[in-house]
Parts: structure tokens; sequence; C-alpha cells
């Protein structure tokens, strides 16, 4: 069983960076695309950012191009967002998600549960 866990939340200023980690177990890294969530109180989880399988795809949601990254390293089976230049609209729980697919389109297969983070202006 695929087994995704988050850390790295926490809480920062405007303007600040965080890096997030998302630890994949239970499964052969190289065959899920992964992709970070977020959902802020009162609001719809939404794509955030996701990255293929073999990282060659990258793609963002328009409100974080520019400040946040997409990575993967197999070696270490992990998946990391580094975001910069937080804004107080960032703030939500984020939320690592994968599929085993070329591209993870549509609804993944696991989530992780889920990692604070809170942007004071």
């Amino acid at each position: 069983q695929v087994r995704l866990v988050e850390s790295g939340g926490g809480l920062v200023q405007a303007g600040d960076s965080l890096t997030l980690s998302c630890l994949f177990s239970g499964g052969i890294f190289s065959d899920y695309a992964m992709a970070w969530f977020r959902q802020a109180p009162g609001k719809e989880r939404e794509l955030v950012a996701k990255i293929s399988r073999i990282g060659s795809t990258i793609s963002y949601t328009d409100s974080v191009q520019g400040r946040f990254t997409i990575s993967r390293t197999t070696a270490k089976k992990t998946s990391y967002l580094q975001m910069n230049d937080l804004k107080p609209e960032d703030t939500a729980v984020y939320y690592c998600a994968a599929k085993n697919a070329p591209t993870l389109n549509g609804r993944p297969h696991y989530w992780g549960q889920g990692t604070q983070v809170t942007v004071s202006s």
C-alpha cells in the first residue's frame, strides 16, 4: 500500500520561503506521477503543481507560477515543493498526491495527510 507523508509546513511571514517534502513508500516511486494540492478554509481543494513520473513535464496553477517549484528525487523517494515569496493567500493545508500513471490527470490514487502552511501579513 502506497503511503505519502508530508513535512515542512509551518507559520511564516509574507515574503518568506518554505520547502515541503513528501516521502513516498509502499510502491515503486518512479511509477507514480506526483502533485501538490492545497485547501484553504471554506474553499475547495485545488491543484498547485504536478510533475510527471519521469520529471519531464511540470505545471503550476497560475497563482504560484514563478514562486513555487515542484521537484522529485528518485533516490530519496521524495517529492518537494519549494515555495518562495509566500503570500497570506497561500495559507492552506497542503496535500501530497500520487497516481500510478505517466502524468497526474484527474483524481489521484493516493493522498498524504496534509501539512499546514500559514502565512502572516
